[in-house]
């Protein structure tokens, strides 16, 4: 049972004749128990809500930054008609809209009401109750209950470096088969015969198969397919740092370095995948929190979407021993093993330092970074004391960062370090060098 304002009202306003009253005792009982009759009157005569039916349909993914509407249908299967108010409850980060659905369904039908989600963040957005409040026809109070009906939605990450792939793809079509070389190299393959035209490196002819056609004919060449590609994402303490601008809200705050990473990794995967390689994915922090292994092209982003969305930063240190033997583990034949992980001196010092030796002796490392930009803005003030300091100290970050970008690279690893909007297109290209200089 619930009460409406009116029934305040209406209280309030019976003060006035007790008040006025030679008897006020008695005309206080008198009216309150009036006011009790009609609320109890009211409660009697609203719609039974325990009469109420509900199931769900909509959509069950969407990706970040887009709306999604979930739809509710209440089915009146009492005697009575309900008029009243629906509220289908989600959690705050899914930002439900609206608040409330005023419902009115005769006895034996059904209403369907539509809740738009606009969500801050990845993940599964769950329902909560849906309360229902159906209103007595005097107005001053009726009957509540909440019902559990579980839906879930699952947040995608939104892949906005998708805008990058048509132009990598490009340079990716130029680079594998549309421009075969000349020159076997390290990491190429035999691509077909042609005829020989002037200017043709001498040293590409075949002579084989000039002999048996009687035209002189050369080999050409392109770069190696089937090559394997493992991207690790840290989702570790450094991964939780906000950095950049938010591009799906208007948080301040901006994404977690983990998302940005996600994005890169999304870019690359969709990349390499045309580029005819194998790509893996392992997610870790001080465990495994998700993987995907030997999926076909076709299907490899979807998979990869599917792994990433439920994925948080653990607030704990990750292991970098752990990290590495699940990569061994996993991976037995060469492979490029690039780690989305922040350059973060002492994080690396105490993990990643002590096994990288051991990880690059077996593959071929690439670590990718995201940096703040915020860094930069801090080492560029100059106004007052506190400023001063402030530079000082993003001075020294930066310089501590550059040292261990220096260090990775004495070790034989590839370094990407870039700002969160470029790091996706930073790591792509970086890729297509390595193809096309045949390292891959």
């Amino acid at each position: 049972m619930f009460l409406t304002g009116r029934t305040g009202l209406i209280a309030l306003l019976c003060v006035l004749p007790v008040g006025l009253s030679p008897w006020p005792a008695a005309t206080f009982v008198v009216l309150l128990v009036l006011l009790v009759a009609a609320v109890v009157a009211d409660v009697a005569l609203a719609a039974g809500t325990r009469r109420l039916t509900f199931t769900r349909s909509g959509d069950t993914a969407a990706r970040l930054g887009e709306p999604v509407d979930a739809t509710l249908v209440v089915e009146n299967v009492g005697g009575r008609r309900f008029r009243g108010v629906v509220r289908d409850a989600w959690s705050p980060s899914a930002r439900a809209e609206p608040r409330m659905h005023h419902v009115d369904v005769a006895a034996g039908r059904r209403h369907g009401v539509v809740t738009t989600l606009r969500p801050m963040r990845r993940g599964d957005q769950r329902s909560a109750v849906v309360t229902a409040r159906a209103l007595g026809p005097l107005g001053l109070a009726g009957r509540q209950s909440s019902h559990r009906v579980p839906w879930q939605i699952r947040i995608l990450p939104p892949f906005l470096s998708r805008k990058h792939l048509p132009s990598r793809l490009a340079k990716l079509r130029e680079l594998d088969g549309m421009v075969p070389v000349l020159i076997r190299g390290q990491g190429t393959e035999f691509d077909s015969l042609r005829e020989y035209v002037v200017g043709d490196d001498v040293r590409s002819i075949d002579w084989r198969a000039t002999a048996r056609r009687a035209d002189v004919v050369v080999r050409t060449w392109r770069p190696e397919r089937d090559r394997r590609i493992v991207i690790v994402l840290d989702t570790g303490r450094t991964s939780a740092g906000r950095v950049g601008i938010d591009p799906t809200s208007s948080d301040p705050s901006g994404w977690p370095r983990l998302d940005w990473s996600m994005d890169a990794a999304l870019l690359l995967a969709a990349l390499a995948s045309r580029a005819g390689d194998h790509v893996d994915f392992i997610a870790h922090d001080r465990v495994s929190r998700a993987g995907v292994f030997n999926a076909s092209r076709t299907e490899l982003l979807a998979h990869l979407v599917e792994a990433m969305a439920p994925l948080q930063p653990a607030l704990v240190e990750s292991d970098a021993a752990a990290m590495v033997a699940t990569v061994q583990r996993r991976i037995r034949r060469r492979a490029l093993v690039i780690l989305l992980t922040d350059l973060n001196p002492s994080a690396l010092d105490e993990g990643l330092m002590s096994v990288l030796p051991q990880l690059a002796a077996k593959h071929q490392v690439m670590v990718a970074a995201v940096a703040d930009p915020r860094v930069d803005a801090l080492a560029a003030g100059r106004a007052d004391a506190a400023e001063v300091y402030d530079a000082a100290a993003a001075e020294r970050s930066r310089n501590e960062r550059l040292a261990m970008a220096a260090r990775l690279r004495r070790h034989g690893v590839d370094v990407v370090d870039a700002e969160p909007e470029d790091l996706a297109p930073e790591l792509a290209d970086r890729y297509l060098a390595m193809k096309a200089s045949g390292k891959l």
